[in-house]
């Protein structure tokens, strides 16, 4: 039996001693599951990087010379769109982690993470998961917190499909529940987003579990 796919890393980000860490130990600390495939510290040059490195997903520290984090971060979505972005921040900076989330980022890590925590959030994010710190989640979810989902009618499969999300099911036990495909399950997925008018399903569960779906 082959073993688990190598999630190819690309890291956009000027502290050269943050790369080289990174390149060093993810590919050790996740035996061999995690590779970085490309970097760079120029933020004008991430697009370029991803389209000659083909990465699954990039890392992209906010923190970076002008043209900055977050322009890099929306030239990729724009150039890459299926590529998946993960914001990275030496800082606890609400605000400019938000700022990320709406260039298209699908995620936000702490640089302080350690190796090895960060390989069960990539893949999350890999898996179509939003990954997000609590404090980020709360600032995120804040205005969507009416107590009651939106102003539509969910049938029986789309509000068990919202409870399984808000449950925290991966899309393989989504799909053996509903005796589906795994590509069934992310179509039926971004369809039901789509209706609830929210990007994540972070959101969609916080929205569950406000009207007491969950």
């Amino acid at each position: 039996m082959p073993g688990p796919a190598t999630v190819r890393i690309a890291l956009v980000d000027d502290h050269p001693l943050f790369v080289r860490g990174l390149e060093l130990l993810l590919s050790t600390t996740s035996g061999g599951r995690a590779e970085v495939v490309g970097s760079t510290g120029d933020a004008a040059a991430a697009a370029s990087l991803m389209r000659r490195c083909l990465p699954d997903l990039a890392l992209v520290d906010l923190h970076m010379p002008p043209p900055g984090g977050i322009r890099a971060i929306a030239a990729i979505r724009r150039t890459t769109p299926g590529l998946r972005v993960v914001a990275m921040s030496g800082l606890d900076e609400t605000s400019l982690a938000l700022d990320a989330l709406r260039a298209g980022a699908v995620g936000y890590l702490p640089k302080s993470s350690e190796p090895e925590e960060l390989l069960p959030p990539l893949l999350a994010v890999l898996d179509g998961w939003a990954v997000l710190p609590t404090g980020l989640l709360t600032a995120l979810l804040t205005p969507a917190r009416t107590g009651v989902l939106p102003s539509v009618l969910l049938d029986d499969e789309e509000r068990l499909l919202l409870q399984l999300i808000a449950k925290g099911n991966s899309t393989v036990e989504i799909a053996d529940r509903l005796h589906v495909s795994e590509r069934t399950v992310k179509r039926l997925t971004a369809a039901l987003l789509r209706k609830l008018r929210v990007s994540t399903r972070t959101e969609a569960a916080a929205l569950a579990g406000n009207a007491g779906l969950i």
